[in-house]
């Protein structure tokens, strides 16, 4: 793309290969302590699932960098802050956050742990930041919207996964958090779309419901 590589994984996240760096949307770290202090159930195997992911993603490729995409926190500060303020400490690499509507821990905070907050980035013929946007010149990497498909089985039986949307102006990442739900999206004819089922990346390119 534009002579640049990108990487695909089943993760959501979008290596840059060119620039050794990880973009990633809509963690929304904090969101299950968020739902339990409001008498919400949550799974318990979704704690610490960020956490997880990224043991298995750092030792893919060298890392020089993440980018979150927005919605790094699902919403003001809970006990979630400290586990990831540890798991920052722990890193060597540069991280940068282009801030979602969810962002509303203040950003002298992120600051103070070493995060650069923007709110989007333009690097060689991409932008980057939270919001899909098609008024654009540049090739754009978002997130927000949570994208999946809904795919139908022979015997009428569905199932729905999250997805990269890629149109012709931007690639839509899916999100990187669990218990984040989906929006279904129906593609145009010149889309391409890459189901994720948490193990392996497929590109769909039967019609979709």
């Amino acid at each position: 793309m534009h002579t640049n590589h990108f990487v695909l994984h089943p993760s959501g996240g979008v290596y840059w290969k060119e620039k050794q760096t990880w973009l990633l949307a809509d963690v929304h770290l904090g969101k299950v302590a968020h739902f339990r202090k409001n008498g919400i159930a949550v799974p318990r195997e979704v704690e610490g699932s960020f956490y997880q992911k990224m043991e298995g993603l750092l030792p893919l490729f060298p890392v020089k960098r993440i980018l979150f995409l927005g919605d790094l926190f699902h919403s003001y500060q809970n006990n979630e802050w400290y586990l990831f303020e540890a798991w920052v400490k722990q890193q060597s690499f540069k991280m940068v956050l282009l801030t979602g509507n969810h962002d509303v821990i203040p950003k002298w905070k992120f600051k103070d742990l070493g995060l650069e907050v923007v709110p989007q980035l333009e690097e060689t013929s991409f932008l980057f930041h939270h919001f899909p946007d098609q008024d654009t010149q540049a090739f754009v990497f978002c997130g927000h919207v949570h994208p999946g498909v809904r795919l139908e089985g022979i015997g009428k039986q569905q199932i729905k996964l999250p997805c990269f949307y890629h149109s012709p102006s931007q690639m839509i990442l899916p999100a990187f958090g669990a218990f984040t739900g989906l929006h279904i999206l129906k593609p145009k004819l010149e889309d391409h779309i890459y189901v994720t089922t948490g193990k392996e990346v497929m590109e769909i390119k039967e019609k979709l419901g």
